[in-house]
């Protein structure tokens, strides 16, 4: 039976990812991917992605909004297409999307069992019962609008969905793991992120087989009709009345509706062990490595956050908002994304990929040691306040190519204030 991790307060925001952050989220997304491939295997990458609090870390590393539900769409869409071309070497293969994608879902598991040779009636079946089980025995308001089916050649799986409250302007997201399940009907979710808006009416929960069952015989027994009647008379009693709340709690990570990043959103002893680690491996690792004037030094810290993200252990990801300072914002918060740093990452992480490919990890194994170093060093170093760290990026805003949808950064005016 697998478990449930957690859930988050998502707000929900429109709008639609730019073209030059969607591109480069495809190539982060994936490098990123198949370095968590190649130290720890397909299966652990599913269960990274099972995670909701890694999964929302991950989407701010690559420059999404950070708290916003919109992270679930791009980086559901960055791997679908960042691993198209690779699908057959990673054995991993990302299905569905948004809205009309979502429906496609089906189909595409069926084309990708016919190169594979796995069972792809199995894998259909199974997403569209984890679509049923969250839009109909999950009653909790919120309506599914997203379906994301991630497999991997060996036939193992994770879903990503997420539903919306349009009234509450909240999202929920849905985690699935193949790994562990036997049975459907017997608390299958590997976790709920999203609000705990009211009562949750979970008939998957192995606790509800009494009640499943009761309402097969009560459907048997009176029909439809009489138990609408008879469900009328009672609604007025049910509203009034206090009822036990019967899920189970759950930690909760609350992503609040501000869009700056304040102090009590990050985990400030982290951030100082991440630049301390930039500022102590990066001249001994990374000297013949980057080679962009003025960017190099800020490129180490990016690293050690997307380092993180690799290696980091679950209780790592308590605090999404502090890696939205590895690229910054597409909204200009904590700041804009600094283009330069962001395709020096792009480069850096590309080019130690693909050499670990070809039998020298030297460079894979130096980005790893960044993290190892920030997890030593935060015990006990110090550094700037969140407030004077993104001072700093906003001051070489325009040096690093920042930009936002906004548009590009511009230099900062003469008395140093920005533009």
């Amino acid at each position: 039976m697998s478990k449930r991790t957690g859930s988050a307060d998502l707000p929900l925001h429109g709008g639609r990812v730019p073209a030059w952050l969607g591109e480069r989220m495809t190539k982060l997304g994936s490098v990123m991917a198949e370095a968590i491939v190649m130290h720890y295997g397909r299966d652990e990458f599913l269960r990274r992605l099972s995670h909701p609090f890694w999964f929302q870390s991950f989407g701010a590393v690559m420059g999404m909004d950070w708290h916003s539900s919109g992270i679930t769409t791009s980086v559901l869409g960055a791997l679908k297409r960042g691993m198209a071309g690779r699908n057959h070497d990673l054995g991993i293969y990302v299905c569905g999307g948004r809205g009309a994608q979502s429906r496609k879902t089906p189909s595409e598991l069926m084309s990708m069992a016919e190169r594979t040779g796995l069972d792809g009636a199995a894998l259909a079946t199974a997403s569209r019962l984890v679509a049923k089980i969250d839009s109909a025995a999950v009653q909790d308001g919120f309506d599914l609008y997203l379906h994301g089916f991630i497999a991997t050649s060996d036939g193992k799986w994770a879903v990503v969905q997420q539903g919306m409250n349009g009234d509450l302007r909240q999202a929920r997201r849905y985690h699935w793991l193949s790994e562990n399940i036997t049975d459907f009907l017997a608390s299958p979710h590997a976790a709920i992120e999203g609000r705990e808006q009211g009562e949750i009416l979970n008939l998957a929960d192995i606790r509800a087989e009494f009640s499943r069952n009761a309402q097969l015989e009560l459907l048997s027994e009176m029909g439809p009709d009489r138990i609408a009647s008879e469900y009328r008379k009672l609604a007025p009693v049910q509203a009034t009345s206090a009822r036990p709340q019967l899920q189970m709690e759950l930690p909760h990570l609350v992503m609040p509706g501000h869009h700056d990043v304040r102090e009590e959103d990050v985990n400030l002893g982290r951030i100082h062990g991440n630049l301390a680690a930039a500022a102590e491996n990066g001249p001994k690792d990374f000297a013949e490595l980057l080679l962009t004037p003025k960017v190099g030094a800020r490129t180490v810290s990016a690293l050690a956050l997307v380092a993180e993200v690799v290696h980091g252990a679950p209780c790592r990801f308590s605090d999404p908002a502090r890696f939205s300072l590895a690229h910054g914002g597409k909204d200009r918060h904590p700041y804009p994304v600094p283009l330069k740093v962001y395709d020096e990452t792009i480069r850096v992480m590309k080019s130690a990929v693909t050499r670990a490919r070809l039998g020298y990890g030297e460079e894979l194994a130096a980005i790893r040691r960044l993290d190892e170093q920030a997890r030593r060093l935060e015990q006990y170093v110090t550094g700037p306040d969140l407030k004077e760290i993104i001072a700093g990026e906003f001051r070489h805003s325009a040096e690093f190519g920042g930009m936002s949808v906004f548009g590009p950064e511009p230099p900062p005016l003469p008395d140093g204030s920005q533009g």
